[in-house]
């Protein structure tokens, strides 16, 4: 059993409480943030904020992570942005005047992605196909529609997150 952790997420088998259908969705989030961990794992903080040859910062992308998740799934349960995470979307990539570490940035993910896989715990899958509007403009979606996104988008910036990490550490 101690190489199940060695396997990718998606390897492991089902999600205990996680519907059948977003299985998917969780295993990308689940593997999203084995990655990212184990990257991010001793990264110096004097790099945390530093743009390599104009590209995001890692911290820019561990924001952009928890944030997207956030903001993704409030749409797909019907609801619209508060102003709290309007203000945080806004500060995404801009370094606060207490700055935050590596390991808060990684908390923070880490807690976006356990709220994300109990919201898909408690989907009905008969739910999947309802419509959701996104942003102001209410454009249209789904339920899975956003899942799927969320994921997606998620692997895509943890991609480039560990390509930004690498090319600093170097």
């Amino acid at each position: 059993m101690a190489d199940d952790n060695k396997r990718e997420v998606w390897l492991r088998g089902p999600l205990d409480g996680v519907p059948p259908l977003v299985q998917p969705v969780a295993h990308a989030l689940l593997q999203a943030r084995d990655e990212v961990n184990g990257f991010m794992f001793d990264f110096p903080e004097i790099l945390l904020w530093v743009k390599p040859s104009g590209l995001a910062s890692p911290a820019f992308h561990l924001q952009h992570l928890a944030g997207v998740l956030d903001r993704l799934f409030t749409y797909a349960r019907g609801e619209q942005l508060t102003q709290h995470q309007l203000t945080k979307l806004a500060m995404e990539g801009k370094m606060p005047e207490i700055p935050y570490s590596v390991n808060t940035l990684l908390e923070i993910f880490n807690r976006q992605v356990d709220d994300a896989i109990k919201q898909l715990s408690e989907t009905d899958e008969l739910t999947l196909t309802d419509k959701r509007g996104v942003g102001r403009a209410q454009l249209p979606s789904t339920i899975i529609g956003l899942y799927t996104h969320a994921a997606e988008h998620i692997m895509r910036h943890v991609g480039q997150l560990l390509v930004t990490a690498k090319m600093l550490r170097a």
